[in-house]
């Protein structure tokens, strides 16, 4: 995991993005943010099962299927499995050393 601060890259109303191998933060100080830095490594690992490029292709889709089915971007967001598995899991800094492969389908509606 590469940490870069980059207020650019980021969506605005977001506090960061992963994308593999890189996590873009909008403010340095979420380094040290172990809820932030856990969610993304869920995301990590989540990019790395799916061999990086079909996860991007998953999310993308999900998400604009999640649009139509949620009244606001930020709802269809929240909804998608990917996000979903790791908005649950965050707090649980042991997750990731139980966690079993494409546990994000568990998250899917």
């Amino acid at each position: 995991m590469i940490l870069i601060t980059s207020k650019y890259l980021v969506p605005k109303g977001y506090s960061g993005i992963t994308l593999f191998p890189f996590v873009f933060m909008r403010d340095k100080t979420l380094a040290a943010n172990p809820v932030f830095i856990n969610h993304e490594r869920i995301h990590l690992r989540q990019q790395a099962e799916l061999l990086v490029l079909p996860f991007y292709l998953l999310y993308i889709t999900e998400y604009f299927i999640r649009r139509l089915a949620y009244h606001t971007q930020k709802e269809a967001y929240r909804n998608i499995s990917f996000e979903r598995e790791a908005y649950a899991n965050e707090k649980n800094m042991e997750y990731l050393k139980s966690r079993k492969l494409f546990s994000f389908l568990k998250y899917s509606k």
